[in-house]
């Protein structure tokens, strides 16, 4: 398993993986049921989509949309067990243990903390700048 700053590092230099935010509707989910909340599902998402020995249509199973952590997989190639082994170290074929499920979800926190977290609805009602005509 490779170091967490190794990894993001490696992450930082490629296109694909930086072009990955959270959308409005995910940073709005994050917001408004908190980091503790998103990270305790993403356990339980790991366990179920990710941990298996061979998971469910492996390589498809994580959407591009529609939670943060799915957001944050792509992101952080923990997406599937390829990118697993690919860029965290982590062979497929076997059922993950705690400690590589505790990795993933590292770098699954780790990068959510990192992100902007999109302005509130009611932040953005009363801003006047918020879209501006040119």
């Amino acid at each position: 398993m490779r170091d967490l700053d190794a990894v993001f590092d490696a992450l930082a230099k490629s296109a694909f993986r930086r072009r990955f935010a959270l959308g409005v509707r995910e940073g709005r989910y994050l917001r408004e049921r908190g980091v503790e909340t998103v990270i305790a599902q993403a356990h339980e998402l790991i366990a179920k989509r990710l941990a298996p020995q061979a998971p469910l249509n492996d390589g498809k199973q994580t959407p591009f949309r529609g939670h943060p952590v799915f957001i944050a997989q792509h992101a952080t190639a923990t997406c599937c067990r390829t990118c697993l082994a690919k860029w965290h170290g982590i062979a497929a074929g076997k059922v993950l243990d705690d400690a590589e499920r505790q990795h993933v979800v590292d770098a699954i926190e780790r990068w959510l903390r990192g992100q902007p977290m999109p302005p509130s609805a009611e932040s953005t009602e009363d801003n006047p700048q918020r879209e501006l005509p040119f």
